[in-house]
């Protein structure tokens, strides 16, 4: 049966990556985007990949953009299988100089935004007695490391709201995938707000320097919604440590203090 998949922020980075994977499974793959010259030259890639494209805009700021997609491809394709709620920004900063400004927005983006997308579609998976959200996090938001508080926090958000939401769905035939990515080559630092001088660039070159790619994310995420697996945990690195804060947690914290003191200096922040 072709794959009906749904992916917000679709036409750049991960979301993109994701869209190209299910496209060379011949799925149909709608893509929700602010950015409509990329969406539509991602919708293209989609049909040149073997899938059916199609480019919505779509701000996950308001519920109705969610919904009226929702309705949207009810109408067009009967239904819809999968929904990567992928959209999100990112900022760094410390609690005294992180605007309340950019709390707000990243928390409406990154939280709210998943939120949305799983509260639009719900209705239509509970109707079909079947549908698969996959929730983008990030490690930020297991490992919470210093002058990213803002992002952490947010991306903890999405895996509370993802464990929740595994739990309560899980009787309508609905399976929830999280997934939390360390660094790897993505583009976004190209909206990030930071007060921090430099960290951009810094964050750049971890990116860069990632053995994983968002064509590795995607087929770990393609992966978990066949097997009905809740965690998606790329990076083994990253990965065995968040076994060992679990089992272990005061040599997690030993350790991650001492990392933290690192990458403090790293962010031009004070150890």
């Amino acid at each position: 049966m072709t794959q009906r998949v749904f992916i917000t922020g679709g036409a750049s980075g991960l979301g993109r990556a994701i869209a190209l994977r299910y496209a060379k499974e011949g799925a149909k793959v709608c893509i929700g985007d602010i950015n409509p010259e990329q969406g539509i030259t991602v919708e293209q890639e989609i049909n040149n990949a073997g899938g059916e494209g199609y480019f919505v805009e779509c701000d996950v700021r308001r519920l109705t953009d969610l919904e009226k997609i929702c309705d949207d491809l009810t109408g067009k394709w009967g239904g819809v299988d999968v929904v990567v709620n992928n959209a999100g920004v990112a900022s760094a900063g410390s609690i005294e100089d992180t605007t309340m400004a950019d709390w707000e927005w990243i928390m409406d983006i990154n939280v709210l935004g998943v939120v949305r997308g799983c509260k639009a579609f719900t209705p239509q998976f509970k109707k079909q007695g079947s549908g698969a959200f996959v929730n983008i996090a990030s490690m930020a938001g297991l490992m919470l490391a210093p002058l990213m508080d803002s992002y952490n926090v947010s991306k903890a958000g999405v895996i509370a709201l993802s464990e929740t939401l595994s739990q309560e769905l899980r009787d309508s035939g609905i399976h929830v995938s999280c997934v939390c990515p360390a660094f790897f080559q993505t583009n976004l630092t190209s909206s990030m707000r930071s007060d921090i001088p430099g960290i951009q660039q810094n964050v750049n070159k971890l990116m860069k320097r990632s053995t994983i790619t968002a064509e590795n994310v995607a087929d770990d995420i393609v992966r978990s919604v066949e097997k009905g697996d809740f965690w998606v945990l790329p990076h083994a690195k990253e990965r065995r440590m968040w076994v060992l804060k679990r089992h272990a947690p005061k040599a997690f914290d030993w350790l991650m203090h001492q990392e933290s003191k690192r990458w403090m200096k790293k962010m031009g922040g004070k150890a």
